[in-house]
């Protein structure tokens, strides 16, 4: 499998890789967001629903304990879910995050409910880079994906691919 690795130095490239995600997600995109706690993934998350609202000062808190917290950018409908708390994969169906076909959707522990691999669109991957220093986002090349990976590069984001 192909992927793109990133290495995001600080909080202005995470935005960054933000903005550029949400100007290549399109409705019914699904995005899985693989990582420890505090590798980010929250942070993505929230850069990436900042970009799609064009509202950079936007509220976004973790939806930890909401498990799904919905947002509107005009007429698109932007879900954010954790499922870190779910305790079946079956209780997905319970969240709603797949009702809306139409609805970009972040999720962030996705490993909770495997079916999701097969309808993401993109998947990143987010460790701590070494020594704790900044973020690396390995985002396997896909579809949506694709798109992503070539603009990168233009954005200033230090890339290496590797299969």
């Amino acid at each position: 499998m192909e992927y793109l690795s990133l290495f995001l130095s600080n909080d202005a490239d995470t935005a960054r890789l933000g903005a550029l995600l949400a100007d290549n997600l399109r409705p019914g995109d699904i995005v899985l967001l693989n990582g420890e706690l505090g590798a980010g993934k929250t942070a993505l998350a929230r850069a990436t629903i900042r970009a799609l609202t064009g509202d950079p000062a936007l509220d976004v808190p973790s939806p930890s304990f909401a498990l799904v917290q919905p947002y509107e950018a005009g007429q698109q409908a932007i879900l954010h879910a954790d499922l870190y708390r779910l305790a079946d994969a079956r209780e997905i169906d319970e969240l709603g995050i797949l009702d809306d076909t139409d609805a970009i959707v972040l999720v962030e522990w996705p490993e909770r409910a495997p079916e999701l691999n097969d309808k993401a669109a993109i998947v990143i991957n987010l460790a701590l880079g070494p020594n704790s220093d900044g973020r690396i986002a390995a985002i396997t090349i896909t579809g949506t994906a694709r798109q992503l990976a070539a603009q990168a590069d233009k954005a200033g984001l230090p890339t290496s691919s590797a299969n």
